[in-house]
């Protein structure tokens, strides 16, 4: 899963939900019952899951041969709460994450 470039886009989108979720928790904690320690957990976590997303996402630009308006969808997909993986199936759904052959010339 990890090997390809589109198994580490796939992963690290799953991962970007789970931790938005992991957010929206502790934020629920802070504001309903006063306990910020979810927020300071997750807030880190989801931190550096966005970043990886977006790096990724710019990484599978290149190795999958997205254009812009793809690339676009990508990034814009990591700003609502579960976007990267509804833009993940939407990719899959497309063919954007299938692995293309690359001509190698002798």
């Amino acid at each position: 899963m990890f090997d390809t470039p589109s198994g580490r886009f796939r992963a690290v989108a799953v991962a970007e939900a789970v931790s938005w979720a992991g957010l929206l928790i502790g934020m629920f904690f802070k504001y309903a019952m006063g306990n910020a320690i979810g927020v300071h957990i997750f807030g880190s976590v989801h931190g550096v899951v966005f970043i990886a997303y977006v790096v990724l996402s710019l990484l599978a630009r290149r190795a999958l041969r997205w254009d812009n308006r793809t690339t676009v969808w990508a990034l814009v997909a990591s700003i609502p709460p579960f976007g990267s993986v509804v833009f993940e199936r939407w990719a899959t759904r497309t063919g954007r994450l299938a692995e293309r052959a690359v001509a190698i010339s002798a």
